[in-house]
């Protein structure tokens, strides 16, 4: 069996991703870390990231970030590509971290979430 490459994206400075990338380290497994701020997503790359966590676009966005409340986004509804957009041209409303193995991926809210994709 191949070993399936592990990739987190993450925010420096959040200690969410901080407490996974400790996990991640500790497993003694390699891994790939992107930094999306340094990094940007595309759209597309959003748009992969969210089918692999079998979630929606709205899913992902955090809605209790005061950019998120400016842009009317905890009431409004727009449609996924322009929320998309808005979230690609403004890291800080993706939910984070989000770690990729294969074809699977998952939120780290709590970190605790990657040992699933560890256990693999």
């Amino acid at each position: 069996m191949t070993e399936k490459n592990i990739t987190i994206y993450y925010k420096p400075g959040c200690s969410k991703c901080r407490a996974t990338l400790g996990l991640l380290q500790d497993s003694g497994k390699a891994f790939d870390a992107v930094d999306y701020y340094g990094t940007p997503l595309t759209v597309e790359a959003l748009r992969e990231l969210i089918v692999k966590l079998g979630l929606s676009v709205r899913d992902i966005l955090r809605v209790d970030e005061p950019l998120a409340r400016s842009l009317g986004l905890d009431e409004r509804q727009p449609p996924d590509d322009e929320l998309l957009r808005i979230m690609v041209a403004n890291p800080d409303l993706i939910q984070r971290p989000i770690v990729v193995r294969g074809e699977e991926a998952v939120l780290c809210r709590p970190p605790e979430n990657v040992r699933h994709l560890l256990e693999k």
